[in-house]
């Protein structure tokens, strides 16, 4: 195992590299780049740039240099100095940017996570154990429904109840008088007080899916004979469950890790915006829009290396629960 984990360690340093390139290639695809973006917005508001002024601002941001050079420099930066450069929008170091929303990002993507496996699992197991009974036809009329339902129009509509139903301030992950505070133990708990919504609306439609996963891969294992034999042993039923068909079933929930944690960061940008939350998504949003490479490189390697490290994760925690996944 030991050996395993230190080839993927290795094998995840080609991996970034290669991903770095590919997004900071794909970044420069579209027509123009940040200044053609620029002054498409200053027209927007008749003020009109000329094309010395236009030519300065490209040589300032490194933009006149080819592309290749462009992103050796930038990786040259990371790699000595943990500098992830500047960003042409914002004029600050993309490092002060998106740390603390990646921060927050992780605290969202972990508890919608953690919430999403408490509610699927027991779920899972009660369809599959009560198959066609009341219960299994009602979680399955849930599954159904959080499948269905868009996440921005859930987002409204829990809004609207919050607000109107129980006063509650919806928007944002703080109360204004700590959005701009230092860290504390007050500042916390009213971020966890603000978390609830953001953490139910993005584990609907995850926490669906996985409930039918789960149902199915336990209905494939209760019928096998190691089960029968288990029973037929005088094993309690809830024991039987636990051991031996649930540790079983559980593969697919552990398999989730490599792509949910990123999936959360990237794929809840609607929700992220409708909610005004302060996380990766609508900042990279914003930064692919303007073309600011530099934001938008470090944000996409950032969720390229989340997704490698739930991919090492995922097959070591496999490896432990499913005794006929050995590596050798």
């Amino acid at each position: 195992m030991l050996v395993f984990i230190a080839k993927r360690f290795l094998w995840m340093i080609p991996s970034l590299f290669a991903v770095s390139f590919l997004a900071f290639v794909l970044i420069q695809l579209p027509p123009g780049d940040y200044v053609t973006t620029y002054i498409a917005t200053l027209a927007a508001s008749n003020e009109i740039v000329d094309q010395n002024t236009a030519a300065q601002l490209r040589e300032r941001f490194g933009l006149d240099d080819p592309m290749l050079i462009q992103y050796f420099k930038w990786m040259w930066g990371i790699l000595s100095r943990g500098d992830f450069g500047i960003s042409f929008e914002w004029q600050q170091p993309v490092s002060d940017l998106i740390w603390e929303r990646m921060a927050l990002t992780l605290v969202l993507a972990l508890s919608t996570l953690i919430a999403t496996w408490a509610i699927a699992l027991p779920i899972g197991v009660f369809s599959a154990v009560r198959k066609y009974s009341i219960g299994d036809y009602f979680f399955t009329a849930f599954t159904f429904f959080g499948l269905a339902v868009p996440s921005f129009l859930l987002a409204l509509v829990l809004m609207y109840i919050a607000a109107v139903e129980f006063g509650q301030d919806v928007g944002g992950l703080f109360s204004p008088q700590y959005e701009n505070a230092p860290w504390s133990f007050a500042k916390m708990g009213d971020l966890f007080s603000h978390l609830w919504l953001p953490v139910i609306i993005l584990a609907v439609s995850s926490t669906a899916s996985l409930i039918r996963v789960m149902r199915a891969n336990m209905l494939d294992e209760l019928p096998k004979p190691y089960v029968t034999t288990a029973r037929a042993k005088g094993l309690s039923e809830f024991r039987l469950l636990m051991k031996y068909p649930m540790m079983i079933a559980l593969n697919p929930f552990i398999s989730t890790i490599a792509w949910l944690l990123p999936n959360l960061i990237s794929g809840s940008v609607v929700v992220a915006i409708v909610l005004n939350l302060p996380t990766a998504a609508p900042l990279l949003l914003q930064a692919l829009m303007a073309q600011d490479m530099y934001l938008a490189g470090a944000f996409v390697l950032l969720i390229c290396a989340l997704t490698l490290i739930g991919s090492l994760i995922s097959d070591i925690l496999l490896a432990l629960v499913d005794p006929r996944i050995r590596l050798e």
